[in-house]
């Protein structure tokens, strides 16, 4: 049998607070095979988005802190890895879908530029700085049209409350 893609064992997160330190997740465990889909269900404030943001190293460190467990990704430890090895994973091998989406894209920026510099961090070829950010913006009118954006050339420039 084949190793699992995503491994959690025994991850706990705290977080400070004015009391001392407050248990977020305890004893988090589960495993992901290549190809299969999980689905996290429960109450609000159950733990989904902090077992997720725990997962992508998202989760503000302090006041919060991992004080246990471990996160295997394709057979690597997330929470070894220093910020600038994560940042090669995270957006290019393993992401996360946010629940808010008002708040997912930044008002004050087009979608063309926000979809451009997540590409240029996570996926943009070796090339000259041009040719990288020509190959972004191109790809970034393929997203838009894979997910069936009318006129997505077009909607790069528009900011979000114009979608």
């Amino acid at each position: 049998m084949a190793a699992p893609l995503l491994e959690i064992n025994d991850l706990r997160l705290e977080v400070r607070t004015v009391d001392g330190w407050a248990h977020l997740l305890q004893e988090v465990n589960l495993q992901l095979a290549r190809g299969e889909v999980l689905g996290l269900v429960g109450e609000t404030g159950c733990g989904k988005s902090v077992t997720a943001l725990t997962i992508m190293r998202l989760f503000p460190m302090p006041p919060g802190r991992v004080s246990g467990g471990q996160v295997h990704f394709n057979g690597v430890d997330l929470l070894k890895l220093s910020e600038p090895e994560m940042r090669q994973i995270r957006g290019r091998r393993i992401a996360m879908v946010f629940q808010d989406p008002m708040t997912f894209l930044n008002p004050v920026f087009t979608i063309g530029d926000q979809l451009v510099t997540a590409l240029l961090a996570h996926s943009a070829p070796p090339g000259s700085a041009r040719e990288r950010r020509r190959w972004a913006q191109a790809r970034a009118v393929e997203l838009l049209r894979e997910v069936n954006i009318p006129a997505p050339r077009e909607r790069l420039c528009q900011y979000p409350h114009q979608f």
